[in-house]
């Protein structure tokens, strides 16, 4: 029987693991070795963070450990529970792009790995606690648009259809926190964007897919940093007037922002 997660309790451990890109756009999955449980499930590397070390110092080693790589930097991204049978773990995930790691990827422990193209993912199966991820990896880091029109990505592939004009079950689409706050269950979608106004509105509405923050002054643009740094289990996205957006754009992404989108047109 699966235990009850609480953080507070000796079960509870943390583990940080690498969405480590190429100059093509994939990221690296590799299998878990003989005589590890979960042997030959695949997953994104990473492992235990050790007395004493940071989230950083803790992704360099196991890393470097498992694949050869030296990382010079890394990105926080999202922040993950998940309960097995024999342990609850903390997960903070870090994206590390292809100037953040230098080295040829290294089959150090007997391990499989693989570059797969987001959204088209050819090995399995998946660890359980990495699977909710894989769907937020198709994100674009690149959109343009506007909350009335809806989004899309430079090459037009991926787009965000605002909710009253979605035709299908397959579509990405935005609504606002409020209609997730009257409903127990997700509309039929790919995957569901929702507009905040407030921190509370990520919080305690249903939970989204993506979130946008609509952000328009400075309590809220610091507001945003702050959640961001506690870290978030969806991917978020700033959406702020150019002012703000300039102003804050790095901090946010430093701290874990999916993207970070300029308001000229709401």
């Amino acid at each position: 029987m699966a235990k009850s997660f609480n953080e507070h309790t000796p079960e509870f451990i943390q583990v940080v693991a690498a969405i480590l890109y190429n100059e093509r756009g994939e990221c690296l999955l590799s299998s878990r070795p003989e005589g590890k449980k979960y042997a030959g499930y695949w997953e994104f590397a990473g492992g235990k963070v050790e007395q004493g070390e940071t989230d950083l110092a803790a992704l360099r080693r196991e890393i470097h450990e498992e694949l050869g790589i030296t990382i010079s930097a890394a990105t926080p991204w999202l922040l993950k529970h998940h309960i097995y049978e024999h342990t609850a773990v903390r997960l903070r995930f870090f994206r590390i792009f292809p100037h953040q790691w230098s080295g040829q990827p290294t089959a150090k422990e007997g391990q499989q790995w693989q570059w797969q193209k987001p959204g088209n993912y050819t090995v399995s199966p998946m660890l359980p606690a990495n699977t909710s991820l894989l769907e937020a990896l198709t994100v674009p880091s690149r959109l343009s648009g506007s909350l009335k029109t809806g989004f899309q990505s430079p090459d037009g592939d991926y787009l965000v259809i605002p909710y009253a004009e979605h035709t299908d079950t397959n579509q990405n689409i935005l609504t606002d926190a409020s209609l997730l706050r009257k409903t127990t269950e997700k509309p039929p979608c790919r995957s569901l964007w929702a507009v905040a106004d407030t921190a509370q509105d990520i919080q305690t509405a249903l939970p989204a897919d993506v979130w946008f923050w609509l952000i328009r002054n400075d309590t809220e643009a610091h507001n945003a940093l702050n959640l961001l740094e506690k870290g978030l289990s969806q991917p978020l996205i700033p959406y702020a007037p150019s002012e703000l957006y300039h102003r804050f754009k790095t901090d946010w992404l430093n701290a874990g922002a999916h993207t970070v989108i300029e308001n000229t047109a709401d």
